[in-house]
């Protein structure tokens, strides 16, 4: 029986100011798991100035369909003429469904084979999620995890997220965790269905998700909190984060993920929990 713990950086290759705090994160010994955009603007910065020195780094692939420039050309239901991604979840979602878009499912494929095409090629790659958790979209689902199993990949993210309560009335105060409570739901029923799928193409998840109800408002309380409501003694949970490191001394929420990647006594309390911290690099690969 064993309980795994994975705190994962989303929008690796976004920015250099998210490199950065990738790199101190893991120099601190809780950050080891990231999932590296490949068209973000920072790609490039990613490998040659974090991962060249982070050998122990599990990488995953962050699948993108809304945010920058597309790596295929002539994805006329994904991109304006630019070559933009110009879609929200909303909208792939209903794409995703619409008998009359019958070129959307192709190009998303298309792209997805791009991006992982892209990054394999430059690191090896352990898992595979989303930007904005398109992939929990149970028709796209499908796709990545027959991308992945054709390309040799064998975790795919799921989103299953218990509700859980934070002590801190703050963040708790206006729409953002309202909002945030709806993606759990309709999260939690997307996953039931994605499970099914994950089987089918013999791959591996993780159990359980710490990150949706909290999103953009993650920090140590967050994250202990999150693992104080799962109850087994063999599980896998992955706590999701976009930390960045800002010079300017900016306190942002994404400099509060930051700092949770460097809090000793939150690596002590998911310790104490009987946790391995870790990533999704198999023992054996």
């Amino acid at each position: 029986m064993t309980k795994k713990f994975i705190l994962n950086a989303d929008d690796f290759g976004m920015s250099k100011a998210l490199n950065r705090a990738v790199l101190e994160g893991y120099n601190s010994g809780i950050l080891k798991s990231v999932s590296l955009v490949a068209n973000g603007e920072s790609f490039e910065d990613a490998l040659n100035n974090v991962l060249s020195v982070c050998p122990d780094l599990g990488v995953g692939i962050h699948l993108n369909l809304t945010d920058g420039v597309s790596l295929c050309q002539d994805l006329s239901t994904l991109t304006n003429e630019n070559g933009e991604f110009n879609n929200s979840y909303l909208q792939l979602l209903i794409k995703s469904y619409n008998p009359k878009e019958t070129e959307f499912l192709e190009q998303v494929e298309r792209e997805f084979r791009r991006q992982i095409e892209k990054v394999m090629s430059k690191t090896k790659v352990f898992h595979i999620d989303s930007h904005n958790h398109i992939h929990t979209i149970p028709k796209i689902f499908d796709i990545v995890c027959r991308l992945a199993k054709e390309y040799g990949i064998k975790q795919v993210r799921t989103h299953f997220e218990k509700f859980y309560f934070v002590p801190d009335v703050r963040k708790h105060l206006g729409f953002r965790y309202i909002s945030n409570l709806f993606k759990i739901a309709l999260f939690n029923i997307f996953t039931v269905v994605n499970e099914n799928i994950v089987h089918k193409y013999e791959l591996k998840t993780n159990d359980y998700i710490i990150g949706i109800g909290y999103t953009s408002m993650m920090d140590a309380l967050s994250v202990a909190y999150g693992l104080y409501v799962i109850k087994y003694n063999s599980v896998t949970v992955e706590s999701i984060i976009h930390p960045c490191r800002y010079d300017d001394g900016t306190v942002n929420n994404y400099f509060e993920e930051f700092l949770l990647t460097k809090n000793k006594k939150l690596k002590e309390k998911i310790e104490s929990l009987g946790y391995e911290i870790t990533n999704y690099v198999e023992k054996d690969s």
